[in-house]
């Protein structure tokens, strides 16, 4: 069956080469809507943008577009009644032979100006050193348009899609996707009915020289700690050491949270992490990483571990709490001795299999408590959880990971690295229970691509070859 797929791709990959100059365009198209969906005085251009897709793709000869309209922001807004920009729906094929692949993408953007330091307009892709700079060249219209492409050749060549394709697009990612799971919720049973697979396309290989297939991604619990005290803010000088100060209680109490060298002190918090695997710790072996890589991404030689194992172990399949910084302290420049009258300290924990929230939050305020009653402050403290977004790891042995990997063999001609993440992609999850499937994830793009950074880029190897990718996948896929 593998040859039947190759025989099959052979000439798809030579109509992605030649159509190149044409992908490079599309992608030129995309970039010049600044879809920033975080500035609301840029939302027309978010929903310009959305408008864009859906000509794309009526020219791409999809059937049932749909622009799915989500309400209205809620507050906190400037703009009162603005409009969240639609979700983008549309199918290729319903042929209830063949299975059905979810690809979901967005269309919205980071911000960005010129004066940030980039080294040109940043909604003007700029080909430069076989380089393709512009905001949302790799995050996330590249792989978007990746698949607009891929649909393109086929239409070219003559060729029918291996699977029915549905096509989901947002226009709010990079604002917490508002609305988005509601509307999967809402079409579980509607448009994404008899979905089998979902493949995202919204991460990056792990380095720059190995592709990836990334099968986990790590949760986040963001807490506050609240101390109140006096009745407002105070002078050091009448009031030092006559008082309990609430930062000091704060601090007191945050510094017991994690050690230096990244351990939660917490307890119940390490019991509750699956043990590792003979199975998972050989997905380890070939990746291509060192502590070299890390000090380049941070900047620094501050790695707690200097084995690449450990570095990617506690990462990816490990907790970690990170200390995010404290509200209502002194925090400009100059020597100001107040005393705050409260103070709110900010913290996460990035969760992993098979942590359960609730019960961290609960080992979490319990500790926080504890600790806080130690002080035998009269000061008050509140223990919090703001928000909670789970983990997500799914079985990069399955048939759609497996497809991904021969895919991406034939194309980058090296097995890929099975990878997972330390940060959290939250839809990920929502596919996965609300319509009851797997999801893929398969990047485009390289780890130095500066997504959220000035300077944005994707490598034109990495989008052509990437569309071959993509295309190779839904091939080897169907027939799984």
């Amino acid at each position: 069956m593998s040859n039947n797929v190759e025989s099959t791709l052979k000439p798809l990959f030579e109509e992605i080469n030649n159509l190149k100059p044409q992908f490079i365009e599309r992608l030129t198209k995309a970039v010049a809507i600044p879809s920033v969906s975080g500035d609301e005085s840029l939302r027309p251009k978010v929903v310009e943008m959305a408008h864009f897709l859906k000509q794309e793709l009526t020219n791409l000869g999809a059937q049932d577009i749909q622009l799915k309209p989500l309400g209205k922001q809620p507050p906190p807004v400037s703009t009162e009644g603005l409009e969240l920009p639609p979700i983008v729906l549309a199918r290729f094929g319903s042929d209830p032979a063949k299975k059905t692949v979810l690809v979901y993408g967005h269309y919205d953007v980071q911000p960005a100006l010129l004066e940030d330091g980039w080294h040109s307009d940043p909604f003007t892709l700029v080909e430069k050193d076989s380089k393709l700079f512009g905001r949302g060249s790799t995050d996330d219209k590249g792989p978007v348009m990746g698949w607009l492409n891929s649909i393109h050749a086929h239409n070219k060549l003559g060729l029918e899609l291996p699977v029915n394709l549905v096509c989901c697009f947002e226009g709010m990612e990079e604002s917490g996707s508002l609305g988005l799971d509601e509307l999967i919720a809402r079409e579980a049973n509607a448009y994404f009915k008899g979905v089998d697979t979902v493949c995202i396309s919204d991460n990056y290989w792990l380095g720059t020289k190995k592709p990836v297939l990334t099968y986990g991604l790590r949760g986040c619990n963001y807490y506050q700690i609240i101390v109140n005290g006096p009745g407002a803010d105070l002078h050091s000088g009448i009031f030092g050491g006559v008082i309990h100060e609430p930062m000091t209680d704060l601090i007191k109490v945050m510094g017991q949270l994690v050690d230096v060298d990244g351990t939660i002190n917490i307890p119940g918090v390490n019991e509750m992490v699956a043990p590792l695997t003979e199975e998972e710790s050989k997905l380890y072996d070939p990746i291509e990483f060192d502590v070299d890589e890390l000090n380049l991404a941070s900047g620094s030689k501050t790695a707690i571990y200097q084995d690449k194992k450990d570095i990617l172990m506690h990462r990816w399949r490990y907790p970690s709490l990170s200390l995010h910084g404290i509200e209502g302290a002194f925090s400009a420049g100059g020597a100001k001795t107040v005393i705050p009258a409260k103070v709110s300290g900010k913290f996460s924990i990035r969760t992993v299999p098979d942590m359960d929230s609730d019960k961290l939050t609960q080992y979490v305020i319990d500790f926080v408590n504890k600790r806080f009653a130690e002080l035998k402050s009269p000061n008050t403290l509140k223990c919090e959880l703001i928000h909670d977004g789970n983990y997500w790891k799914s079985d990069p042995f399955n048939e759609s990971f497996t497809a991904a990997a021969k895919a991406t063999k034939l194309v980058w001609n090296i097995d890929p690295d099975f990878t997972r993440e330390g940060g959290s992609i939250p839809i990920t999850i929502t596919f996965e229970e609300q319509l009851k499937t797997n999801v893929l994830l398969l990047p485009m793009g390289k780890g130095d691509d500066g997504a959220h950074s000035i300077n944005e880029k994707l490598d034109v190897a990495n989008y052509i070859e990437g569309v071959k990718t993509l295309s190779a996948y839904l091939h080897y896929y169907a027939n799984a």
